[in-house]
């Protein structure tokens, strides 16, 4: 259905919120994965967020960072990414065992990489 044809049946689609993963950067997502592959056990289940000091004194949020991640949107994971303290409370209570400490460590390292055109 497009979008003309949806706008007459009742409702409108907001641009800002449209996430076209066809046209999403892989590049970091992909890059992730490969040097932590337990970041695809992930279900975003939301303990790490709950247990997560940074979380309570700022507004970094491990759950948002991972659809970040998932949808490629690079800037918003930019700015999200440099809040993590890297205390590992995240770590201890993921149900599935991801190094969530090392996925935000790795996601820095691959921003930086982007930055300067390396990835």
């Amino acid at each position: 259905m497009s979008i003309d044809q949806a706008n007459k049946f009742g409702f409108t689609i907001n641009r800002s919120r449209l996430i076209d993963y066809d046209a999403s950067d892989r590049k970091v997502r992909d890059y992730i994965t490969a040097r932590e592959p337990s970041f695809r056990l992930c279900f975003a289940c939301g303990g790490c967020t709950a247990a997560c000091t940074a979380g309570h004194h700022t507004t970094f949020n491990l759950r948002r960072m991972n659809t970040y991640i998932r949808r490629g949107e690079i800037d918003p994971l930019r700015e999200e990414v440099t809040r993590c303290m890297l205390c590992g409370k995240c770590l201890l209570v993921c149900p599935r065992g991801v190094n969530t400490r090392n996925v935000v460590a790795v996601a820095a390292e691959a921003i930086r990489k982007l930055d300067r055109n390396e990835l």
